[in-house]
């Protein structure tokens, strides 16, 4: 029986040397590239999210209109949470999950926990306070907003918005109450990942914990914000309703008088409504009507997707989070830790999101931000939200966190319409007394 000779043998011992050598070079070389891609995606995250939420803060410094509505510190509250989640928190996650190791010992990593809690709470109690102020502003007539978001009120607010979640993050897990009965899982988990507690930062929560933790800082806030927007819509619908109502039955301009009815619309930011609707009141014919309906159907629709873009981002931000946050106790933590980071590293992205949802979308901000960007030019300047052409108009409007419906009409020199369109502009009109110029 043949056998190799040794220099075929320490030939085939070299090549497969060389080969695998090959092999953990290309493993190295990849490994590589993927924490660079990481490290690029990770810091552009960071580097908006900050830029987006510190232009908000400035703006409102900077700009005294902004600064006359009380309701755009909401706004303002809300961007410096999201700049601190950006600032305080990320920076230290992105090392973590490039490096693949905690390098700061435990004390921090409970410290850099519960400001992660604290903060993204914060963040989302802010979105419901600004769903909660759109609500009283737009459901509600002028004065009794004006007697709901007092600035005492509005300082409460404010005051829960940051006192609420250190009753869920810096108080149970400084005192580790997060951790009571499953102390050996995160033992295990800690020798999985080859660390002790100075060099892993492994943070598992028990049953009690996470229920009470995501009810307050994701399921109730959701509930509210539901509630509070549909009913935003609801209303905003019957506005858009009462006005083709006077349009038919002629309560507006009379025969021969060109009428022009803007809604725009808006849930956070000002955004997408800004409709126009053209008729020739004291003509009933049918085909007249037909193109009122097909815009008050567009308003609806557009209304609706405005609703939809903002509750879908909040949802689909933050809801995977919170679900897996729940569903994890109760299967023996058996979600892989890729799961929880790609879940929070898409909350992260919400405070990203939000100067462009409730801020980057109103009117009132951008041209503050033009301003800031353009290093003052004054043809950024704020212009008057009326003007008057050649017919005098009544012009009113109501602006509300960057929500706004502006109702403008058309009237003839005698002004003749009915009560009831009068009380609607009168009711907008205390409305934008109450709430700042637009």
């Amino acid at each position: 029986m043949a056998t190799a000779s040794p220099q075929h043998l320490l030939d085939d011992i070299i090549n497969t040397g060389q080969q695998q050598q090959q092999e953990e070079q290309r493993q190295e070389f990849l490994s590589l590239l993927e924490t660079i891609v990481l490290t690029i995606f990770l810091s552009i995250i960071i580097i908006m999210t900050v830029f987006g939420n510190l232009l908000v803060m400035v703006a409102l410094c900077k700009d005294r209109h902004l600064r006359k509505k009380k309701t755009n510190y909401f706004i303002v509250s809300l961007a410096f949470a999201d700049l601190l989640v950006a600032l305080v928190v990320m920076p230290f996650a992105a090392i973590e999950l490039t490096t693949g190791q905690w390098r700061y010992g435990e004390i921090f990593c409970l410290v850099r926990t519960s400001l992660d809690v604290l903060l993204t709470t914060a963040s989302i109690l802010h979105l419901c306070c600004i769903a909660l102020d759109r609500y009283y502003a737009i459901c509600c007539q002028p004065l009794v907003y004006r007697h709901k978001m007092t600035p005492v009120r509005v300082a409460v607010m404010l005051s829960g918005c940051w006192l609420i979640p250190t009753f869920i993050s810096f108080l149970p897990i400084m005192q580790s109450w997060n951790a009571i009965g499953i102390e050996e899982i995160i033992e295990e988990r800690r020798a999985m990942t080859g660390g002790s507690n100075d060099t892993s930062c492994v943070f598992l929560v028990n049953r009690p914990y996470a229920l009470i933790c995501s009810a307050v800082a994701f399921y109730v806030p959701l509930a509210l914000m539901v509630l509070a927007y549909q009913r935003i819509y609801v209303t905003a619908m019957s506005h858009v309703r009462q006005i083709e109502t006077l349009q038919r039955a002629g309560s507006a301009p009379v025969s021969g008088t060109a009428q022009v009815v803007t809604v725009r619309s808006s849930t956070s930011s000002d955004p997408l409504e800004h409709y126009r609707l053209r008729t020739t009141t004291g003509s009933g014919s049918p085909s007249e009507q037909a193109p009122i309906t097909n815009s008050r159907m567009r308003i609806e629709t557009k209304a609706a997707k405005t609703l939809a873009v903002i509750m879908g981002c909040f949802c689909l931000c933050w809801a995977p989070f919170f679900i897996t946050n729940v569903v994890d106790p109760f299967i023996h933590y058996s979600v892989p830790w890729q799961l929880w980071t790609a879940w929070l590293w898409l909350g992260y992205i919400n405070s990203g999101l939000n100067p462009f949802l409730y801020a980057f979308l109103n009117r009132a901000f951008r041209r503050a931000f033009l301003v800031i960007l353009c290093c003052g030019d004054e043809r950024y300047a704020r212009q008057g939200s009326c003007s008057y052409g050649q017919t005098r108009r009544a012009c009113s409007a109501a602006s509300v966190n960057g929500t706004s419906m502006a109702l403008r009409l058309s009237f003839l020199p005698n002004r003749s319409y009915s009560d009831n369109g009068r009380t609607i502009l009168a009711n907008e009109h205390e409305s934008q007394d109450s709430l700042g110029p637009l």
